[in-house]
């Protein structure tokens, strides 16, 4: 169900079926080490978000391929980053416009680990601005303990990894060069550091993990799991409403007119 592909006249009815909920897929395009494409991270927030539309019939709103990616430095080609700053501005627009469209449950879909304050951010932002509007960002590796469990068994800083490469070795095998799996591996030097170092001061070659390890088999039941775990916290979400209706304490009226 992507948003593009319906009429003006065809949105409300399918934002009302779902209790005016949609889903908006958010990655990056970034290096992936020397064996994966550029675009894994939007690849997967795109796929994992139109499995969970076949699920839940939520829409998914266009997906948006760039993110915050200036940890990865500039020492590899490929990585186009956005400034923080910037994607908040984004996904506050594309929020703002979609509420004006009927959108009332926003749930924003992140497929790349340094975008999640940005769009905190964002959510801040969208939700002060529209009373009625719920926004929730679903990380896609922590999408539960199992979810969480598959993306760090090889590293807690993970990247270009063995859950990585077997998610595109499922969903999207023409961005793996499997001859150069074997020769990417990459230990993960960050236990123990205080600071959050930029990939170039941590990974000889882009990858933060052991894509040897990786197979179609652990890809398919990973991206299972993602798809399953999503689309249950979706539709939780799609009935969820505030513990309390709007507050309004009248003696803030009452002290405001007494001067006190």
């Amino acid at each position: 169900m992507r948003w593009s592909e319906l009429t003006w006249s065809e949105i409300p009815a399918v934002l009302a079926a779902v209790n005016h909920a949609a889903l908006l897929p958010v990655g990056a395009t970034e290096q992936h080490g020397p064996h994966l494409g550029c675009g894994v991270d939007f690849v997967i927030a795109e796929e994992l978000s139109l499995a969970v539309s076949e699920k839940t019939r939520v829409p998914v709103l266009p997906t948006l391929p760039y993110g915050c990616s200036l940890g990865h430095s500039k020492r590899w080609p490929g990585t186009i980053s956005l400034q923080p700053i910037t994607l908040i501005e984004l996904v506050k627009q594309v929020g703002d416009w979609a509420y004006l469209s009927g959108v009332r449950r926003l749930f924003i879909v992140n497929a790349h680990v340094t975008n999640a304050a940005p769009l905190r951010c964002a959510l801040e932002m969208l939700r002060a601005e529209h009373d009625d509007l719920q926004v929730t960002v679903l990380s896609s590796a922590t999408l539960s303990a199992r979810v969480r469990q598959f993306h760090f068994a090889d590293a807690a800083d993970w990247h270009g990894n063995d859950a990585e490469t077997s998610l595109m070795l499922s969903i999207a095998p023409e961005l793996v060069r499997s001859e150069l799996c074997a020769a990417a591996d990459d230990p993960d030097r960050t236990a123990g550091c205080v600071f959050p170092h930029p990939v170039n001061r941590t990974s000889l070659n882009g990858v933060t993990g052991m894509p040897s390890q990786a197979s179609l088999e652990k890809g398919r039941t990973g991206f299972e799991w993602m798809v399953e775990d999503a689309s249950a916290l979706i539709m939780k979400g799609l009935t969820e409403t505030p513990p309390l209706d709007f507050c309004y304490d009248s003696h803030f009226d009452d002290a405001a007119t007494s001067g006190s």
